[in-house]
């Protein structure tokens, strides 16, 4: 009975409150800013929550990052909702980041006042977590022992579908110069030595390689530099190219691959080559099985549909830093309609999507279906030990 009423409380809270949530995702909305510079969703998002009785710590280890916290260490299980608030560069929202904020804040509401509605023990933080689109700011806050004491993590991503165990891949950027030596394109071609040839060479490489690429395995790029007039010829080129993989095993393999295809093009033309990955990859997500059966029976409580399974075969989200958060906690980062037919994530039609009334109604119910999550884990000793039971299996402890 005890859950149940707090899943009600949850509930009502966030219906309570559901003008002022929207009025949020709005002001977010409206003033699209890129990672690491979430100035005016930081005072937004911690502005409410203290207004609302959490203990927000603003600046939370990251200039834009915040910690909101409610209840007490040590006398139940500790739950993080995290959100999201940067956006893309000249299209704004493109990947409903307003919204995910808005679904923490929400879930946030809806945990405090079922923790309240009955006096169960337990620890809820709504973490701020910027830079998600480029400079994984979870991995700054992994890094900064922030999940240590998190026994369950969570958090929800607008999209064409809904499901609770969306795939999200492994992601690792590249970088690649490659030098020669310039000369006169007509007089003495001879002396020179093409860095241009060079990127085409890597780029025409990387493009057979996927010939003998497993088929959910990802490689795309661009040439960013080559060359500054025709008739001279270039002496730098540059290429940058995004490599994805379902497990992070898989993307070190690739990896390799990929190398083969830049030292090859350096050797043939003659050119020099530098390449660097970026030490901040990303995992892929590993949902906790027990977590997303637990908030499908919640969501469909409340009336949510999920897609059939069938359309989702071989969908590929993307990529998060959640990701990596979900290889020491365990974690659900399930995925949700925002009420617009054929609209994709990271295009325009998704930033109108983003901030229209249609995303209103199914972002409130995933909110709940969130808190409601949580409120299982605060009540169930079973869903516990069920929870760690598959993370043990998931990271092969």
């Amino acid at each position: 009975m005890a859950a149940t009423t707090m899943k009600d409380a949850a509930c009502m809270e966030i219906d309570r409150y559901a003008a002022d949530l929207n009025e949020i995702s709005q002001t977010i909305w409206e003033k699209p800013e890129l990672y690491y510079e979430e100035i005016n969703a930081h005072q937004v998002l911690t502005d409410f929550l203290e207004k609302h009785g959490f203990k927000v710590e603003r600046n939370y280890k990251l200039n834009t990052a915040f910690r909101a916290v409610f209840g007490q260490d040590g006398i139940g299980p500790h739950v993080a909702v995290l959100c999201e608030y940067d956006a893309l560069p000249e299209i704004g929202h493109a990947c409903g980041h307003n919204l995910i904020a808005e679904v923490g804040v929400a879930a946030g509401l809806g945990v405090k006042a079922a923790l309240q509605a009955t006096g169960k023990g337990g620890k809820l933080t709504v973490l701020g977590t910027p830079a998600e689109e480029d400079g994984g700011g979870k991995l700054d806050l992994i890094n900064a022992n922030v999940f240590n004491d998190v026994d369950v993590a969570m958090m929800a991503h607008p999209s064409p579908y809904v499901t609770a165990c969306p795939l999200f891949l492994a992601v690792v950027s590249c970088t690649i110069k490659f030098h020669g030596k310039s000369s006169h394109a007509a007089g003495f071609p001879w002396n020179g030595i093409n860095a241009l040839d060079a990127a085409v060479l890597c780029y025409q490489n990387i493009s057979c390689l996927r010939q003998q690429m497993r088929p959910d395995w990802r490689v795309h790029g661009i040439i960013k530099k080559g060359g500054v007039k025709a008739n001279v010829i270039p002496e730098v080129s540059e290429l940058a190219y995004s490599l994805r993989t379902p497990t992070d095993k898989e993307l070190n393999v690739l990896k390799e691959k990929v190398s083969k295809c830049i030292e090859a093009a350096a050797s043939a033309t003659g050119c020099t080559v530098e390449y660097e990955f970026d030490p901040k990859e990303y995992s892929n997500v590993v949902t906790n099985r027990t977590l997303a059966n637990a908030f499908v029976a919640n969501a469909k409580v409340i009336g949510v549909e999920f897609t059939q399974q069938e359309k989702l075969k071989g969908v590929c989200i993307g990529s998060t830093d959640m990701g990596n958060v979900s290889y020491v906690v365990p974690s659900i980062h399930p995925i949700y309609y925002v009420g617009v037919k054929d609209c994709l994530n990271h295009t325009r039609e998704f930033t109108a999507a983003a901030g229209s009334p249609e995303a209103q109604p199914y972002t409130l119910d995933i909110g709940k279906a969130l808190a409601m999550t949580a409120v299982d884990v605060y009540t169930s000793q079973d869903i516990q030990a069920e929870i760690y039971e598959d993370f043990s299996r998931d990271m092969n402890y």
